[in-house]
């Protein structure tokens, strides 16, 4: 998940940094800054740190191909969409600053690793609350476990996908080779995810933007 940009076409590249910089920017403009309350502050940036953590403890196969715990679907939950991706772009950053991935490569990589799976996790979180009951089993293994559980393996998909269409490696080996592995990290984060959520929700549901004690352990619908 740690891309490196030589593989990719300029135009790839530079495409991809102007589509990020424009959904960073977006994102930046929609959160009310000064309407943040300190426990909201607190859930972002100590997920956000957290999250970085996670990504030091990763394993290296060859260049460009690594693994490790994404926690983006942890991270919407905790601070909602924008806040979100603005996070994983500063996790980005400070991993790319590590040398663990290439500046060329970063807008590309942000939209793998932090606006797809951010998306998908809101995309889920919404559709739950309109057309599930309104439970906190379901907040937490729909919302969480198996939103954790398809972002990795739609970041796999998609990894897979470029370095195949980029010929950075064959096809064959990504498939018998790469992919596998994420399709069993998937279980790893949705349990991960799972577990953290449902420690915050009782310890720290201030913490937690999308959890209302209200809507999910008093609402009957």
């Amino acid at each position: 998940m740690n891309l490196i940009a030589a593989p990719f076409a300029n135009w790839l590249l530079l495409s991809s940094a102007l589509l990020s910089g424009l959904l960073i920017l977006h994102a930046a403009v929609r959160i009310p800054w000064f309407a943040l309350t300190q426990d909201r502050l607190t859930g972002w940036f100590g997920a956000s740190v957290f999250i970085l953590g996670f990504w030091q403890m990763k394993a290296s196969i060859l260049p460009g191909l690594s693994f490790h715990l994404l926690g983006a679907s942890a991270l919407t939950m905790i601070a909602g969409r924008d806040k979100a991706l603005l996070g994983l772009a500063a996790v980005l950053a400070a991993d790319t600053a590590y040398g663990h991935a290439d500046w060329g490569s970063f807008g590309l990589a942000w939209l793998i690793v932090a606006f797809i799976p951010v998306t998908l996790t809101q995309y889920l979180f919404t559709w739950a609350q309109r057309a599930l009951p309104a439970n906190y089993f379901v907040y937490i293994f729909v919302n969480c476990f198996v939103a954790s559980l398809l972002t990795m393996w739609s970041v796999g998909l998609l990894t897979c996908g470029l370095l195949a269409a980029s010929h950075a490696y064959p096809l064959d080996f990504l498939i018998e080779e790469q992919l596998p592995y994420y399709f069993l990290m998937g279980w790893p984060e949705g349990f991960t995810c799972g577990i953290y959520m449902t420690l915050l929700v009782i310890w720290r549901p201030q913490w937690v933007s999308t959890f209302n004690d209200a809507f999910y352990l008093t609402s009957k619908n």
